[in-house]
């Protein structure tokens, strides 16, 4: 059987795309060992999981454990004068003894004591140890989810006697997103775009924008749901569980919390909002600032929130909604030409959305009925649009019952077989 391995720069709980590409691999006489990180903070997280006879997951601790040791003893000495003085003392005693050892040693303190030396050596050290366990892995197919793995996944298939097979999955615009602002990614990416044997790409818009940067169209691979996630998930009572009359028409945002998502607009828009309770699902970096936001509103009973959910769970939540956000800013070309995961989520669910009218998810939305675009950087223009849903139950429904049929469109299930045909085409040459 082809044996594959695959990059991705995150603890793997919640990726959905790179969970449907391994298992669909995996499901097809391809052995897949995903290569991902671990995070200390996640104390159930284990190393290695089997998720099927042919697909395993492989976290790597994100922290060398000679960092991790001096910032134990610093923690110690810090909390203990004496301590600190003597071994002060004693610094000075082997600098005078050993002073290349006391070089050395101060050097991987310095490291430390550095926010952004500590930030290099734990970068450095990570892709070090992935690229490692890639390259002893001798896989006869590569894969790197985004740029920030491709290095790792470069050096391990094209790096030795017999080259392998190497593929680039960019599941966003690595040259226009947020926090990517410098030049330099775009350098990066064209010199790895040049080596690659194929390239994925999440929708056309993309395809194309990569072309007038490259040279050359990639593979689209959309993101798709499967089609029995929904039924597969475990029903949750989200009315109960938030203290909900059942009558009460939840308004709900899924998803990661964000810059640049259009959440504070939801929060303006919401006091215009002629009913229902506004729902957050997720976590993120501005999360707090959105509650201190709805706490200054005095809008804590209207507005609520509540942590990431697993996967595989997250369905059952979503099925609760009478109407879902997608509501992406216009920031960068990232979220421009975004087609992602919620917007299909909602579909799945039945659940009618609100979404921003950019040329993938606005296509969408409109060709197949399920819900009303907006401007997303007005509230009012959102608020108008969740009212004419609120009012109109009827629409509301038929934008529901639309979904059903659009659900045979956009699924993995389909999906799956533009992913096995670019894996199959090299099946012969190995």
């Amino acid at each position: 059987m082809t044996r594959v391995g695959m990059f991705v720069w995150n603890t793997f709980t919640n990726d959905a795309r790179v969970l449907r590409e391994c298992t669909t691999l995996s499901k097809n006489d391809y052995i897949v060992d995903l290569i991902c990180l671990h995070d200390p903070k996640l104390k159930d997280l284990p190393r290695h999981e089997e998720i099927n006879g042919n697909f395993n997951v492989y976290r790597l601790d994100r922290y060398p454990k000679t960092l991790l040791s001096i910032i134990e003893v610093l923690k110690f000495l810090k909390g203990h004068i004496l301590y600190l003085i003597l071994s002060i003392i004693l610094w000075f005693a082997l600098g005078i003894l050993f002073p290349k050892t006391v070089v050395v040693l101060s050097f991987l303190l310095l490291l430390v004591l550095l926010p952004k030396t500590r930030v290099l050596w734990i970068r450095g050290s990570l892709i070090f140890r992935m690229t490692l366990k890639g390259y002893k892995g001798k896989y006869d197919i590569y894969h790197a989810n985004d740029l920030n793995t491709l290095p790792q996944a470069y050096v391990s298939a094209k790096c030795r006697f017999k080259k392998k097979v190497l593929i680039y999955d960019s599941h966003e615009v690595q040259t226009s997103r947020t926090g990517y602002n410098s030049p330099l990614y775009k350098h990066f990416e064209h010199f790895f775009v040049k080596k690659v044997n194929e390239m994925i790409v999440e929708n056309h818009t993309r395809a194309a924008y990569n072309k007038e940067l490259y040279g050359n169209y990639p593979h689209v691979l959309h993101n798709y749901p499967v089609s029995d996630a929904v039924n597969d998930a475990e029903p949750v009572n989200l009315h109960e569980q938030l203290n909900l009359n059942e009558e009460e028409k939840i308004l709900l945002y899924q998803g990661g919390i964000q810059e640049g998502r259009g959440l504070e607009k939801l929060i303006e828009a919401f006091p215009f909002f002629k009913e229902g309770t506004l729902v957050f699902i997720g976590d993120g970096r501005i999360k707090p600032k959105l509650q201190t936001l709805v706490e200054e509103a005095n809008l804590s009973d209207k507005i609520k929130f509540l942590d990431k959910v697993p996967l595989r769970q997250l369905p059952g939540y979503t099925r609760n909604a009478y109407l879902g956000f997608q509501v992406l800013n216009n920031i960068c070309f990232n979220h421009y030409s975004a087609s992602s995961n919620k917007l299909f989520e909602y579909m799945m669910s039945k659940v009618p959305v609100i979404a921003c009218d950019f040329p993938e998810i606005g296509k969408v939305v409109k060709e197949n009925h399920i819900g009303e675009t907006v401007d997303p950087h007005d509230p009012l223009d959102i608020a108008r649009a969740v009212n004419k849903l609120l009012d109109d139950e009827k629409l509301r429904n038929k934008y529901s019952e639309s979904c059903i049929l659009a659900q045979k469109r956009y699924n993995w299930d389909l999906e799956q077989q533009y992913l096995l045909n670019i894996y199959n085409n090299y099946k012969e040459e190995i």
